[in-house]
């Protein structure tokens, strides 16, 4: 049978995706000193990240540096505070609300998780109601979402330059 007698029920209709920003969104997207200010606060955190979690994992593999490993892991958690607040005033911004965007809302999901996680460590640390070897595990189940969610982030701006690419080839 040739392709072009199966019927148009059967065939597979290509995957249309909405663009992840709109030209108007795009242009305040470029526009929001909130866009540095992310692109700023991303790789910091990412190398207190870095840094935090060699510590966790040299404490629990040696016992050595608790009280750097502790104190690590609150400086993490400060760096994700200040990126959740400034990145929700950057969407508000480009997107109109604060959370829960259509291009990130599963982004934003995740980060509650990665939230949740990393405040049950702090609360756990002042209420003393944790020792430190479970405090290195709450934290690398914190860390283990983060990684999923600055995943989830780098895809999103792999997207976003492919789009941006895409949109500049159709202009020229």
């Amino acid at each position: 049978m040739h392709s072009s007698s199966i019927p148009l029920a059967g065939r597979r209709q290509p995957i249309v995706r909405q663009p992840l920003y709109t030209e108007d969104e795009r242009q305040r997207r470029d526009e929001t000193v909130w866009t540095l200010v992310q692109g700023v606060l991303a790789p910091v955190q990412f190398l207190v990240f870095l840094v935090s979690l060699g510590l966790v994992l040299r404490y629990l593999a040696t016992g050595a540096g608790e009280s750097a490993a502790l104190a690590s892991v609150v400086i993490k958690t400060v760096l994700l505070y200040a990126i959740m607040v400034t990145g929700a005033i950057w969407e508000k911004r480009v997107f109109g609300c604060y959370l829960f965007a259509r291009p990130f809302f599963w982004e934003d999901v995740v980060s509650m998780g990665v939230m949740a996680l990393h405040t049950a460590y702090v609360v756990a640390l002042y209420t003393g109601a944790m020792t430190a070897r479970p405090l290195m595990w709450l934290a690398l189940a914190a860390y283990a979402t983060y990684v999923v969610n600055a995943a989830q982030f780098l895809l999103k701006l792999r997207a976003a330059r492919l789009q941006a690419a895409a949109s500049a080839g159709v202009a020229a």
